[in-house]
């Protein structure tokens, strides 16, 4: 199983795992927020994120979340998930985290209460390296959510590619591994079709994530 935010990092993990050929990919598992219907952080409409599955080819899990879901009731929910993950004997839970410490063990413990392990293909190699590879790659992702504490939400909207990192502030992780930004990949060499989306509304919530909205445009067809 791979932990899928429907982002660079997690794409970019699951070519690693296809390329290496060690493990076969069951399924892609994603926290979606139940009252807005849209992936957790990414904001990314449900109907979106299934077509990214239907690109794939990959079958899609999808735990609904409470928008205001306290941290032990989230353990509780994912702890559930694994253990029946794991009686249909999926064994390990692949992750697109780069270099966060504290993030690594959380899921390693957690996982490890349930007799899985955790699989990190990109852990500790540079971010730009990792981004640069991305683009390489072919893959093609739009910033869809943006900390305005960390970085101008101008940024929301646009497109990863050799300009947009160019203009990234110092400081600013190139990956956005901080939780300075959020990505959607539409495109990519591990999808059999692009996801189809036109631009919406940029708009802040919470006075502080500034959100880029896609529409679905086979939705609206």
């Amino acid at each position: 199983m791979i932990s899928w935010s429907g982002g660079k990092d997690s794409a970019l993990a699951l070519q690693s795992i296809i390329l290496g050929r060690q493990y076969e990919i069951a399924s892609l598992m994603t926290t979606v927020n139940a009252a807005y219907g849209r992936i957790s952080m990414h904001g990314v409409r449900r109907s979106l994120l299934q077509q990214q599955a239907a690109s794939l080819g990959i079958p899609l899990l999808e735990i609904l979340l409470h928008p205001n879901i306290t941290n032990e009731a989230y353990g509780s929910i994912m702890e559930r998930e694994m253990r029946r993950l794991k009686e249909a004997n999926i064994r390990k839970v692949v992750f697109g985290d780069l270099f966060l410490d504290d993030v690594r063990k959380y899921r390693e413990e957690n996982l490890k209460k349930v007799g899985m392990e955790a699989v990190f293909p990109l852990w500790g190699r540079p971010t730009r390296d990792v981004v640069e590879q991305f683009l390489q790659a072919g893959f093609k992702a739009i910033v869809t959510c943006v900390d305005t504490t960390q970085l101008d939400g101008s940024f929301a909207g646009l497109e990863i590619n050799a300009d947009f990192l160019a203009n990234l502030p110092v400081g600013v992780d190139p990956c956005g591994e901080n939780g300075e930004f959020h990505t959607f990949v539409f495109d990519g060499p591990i999808f059999s079709t692009p996801v189809r989306f036109s631009k919406g509304d940029i708009v802040l919530r919470d006075d502080r994530f500034m959100f880029a909205d896609l529409n679905d445009v086979k939705k609206q067809s």
